[in-house]
């Protein structure tokens, strides 16, 4: 009994030093990004997409309509790649397209974008300049079963 109450006294006195990161929050805030930056995010992410969902000639993307210059940026990167880019939901029946959503965060000067798919999820943190931005890490892939 003595062997076991030690260790658990241990960790509960070290339990209670943990301090909170006031610098990590659990949301985020909307960004607007120019265009210039949105166009170097949105051409990243869509080459790093293509590499993931397969050849252009035989996939079709799917993306809700957006007014952002972001949104704008990836459907012509997108397109650029030579995918076929459905926005306005209709897709002819012979045609399952790939669904993708994608988000734009900001964080400490940072912007995080994400690309996600029914089987990926890509994520990179960027950071904005005066000709667009540069990647400010490494590139995230989650893939789903």
């Amino acid at each position: 009994m003595r062997r076991l109450l030690t260790p658990l006294l241990t960790a509960l006195s070290l339990a209670g030093c943990q301090t909170p990161d006031e610098a990590l929050t659990t949301n985020s805030d909307p960004v607007a990004i120019n265009g210039a930056t949105a166009g170097a995010i949105a051409g990243d992410m869509a080459s790093r997409l293509t590499e993931q969902i397969g050849p252009a000639g035989t996939t079709t993307i799917k993306m809700d309509k957006d007014t952002s210059d972001y949104a704008g940026a990836l459907e012509a990167a997108l397109k650029g790649w030579g995918y076929t880019v459905i926005v306005d939901g209709k897709a002819a029946k012979d045609q399952k397209p790939v669904e993708l959503a994608w988000s734009i965060d900001s964080f400490g000067g940072q912007v995080l974008a994400r690309l996600t798919t029914p089987s990926i999820a890509l994520a990179r943190a960027y950071t904005p300049t005066t000709a667009g931005a540069t990647h400010a890490s490494p590139l995230s892939i989650m893939q789903r079963n």
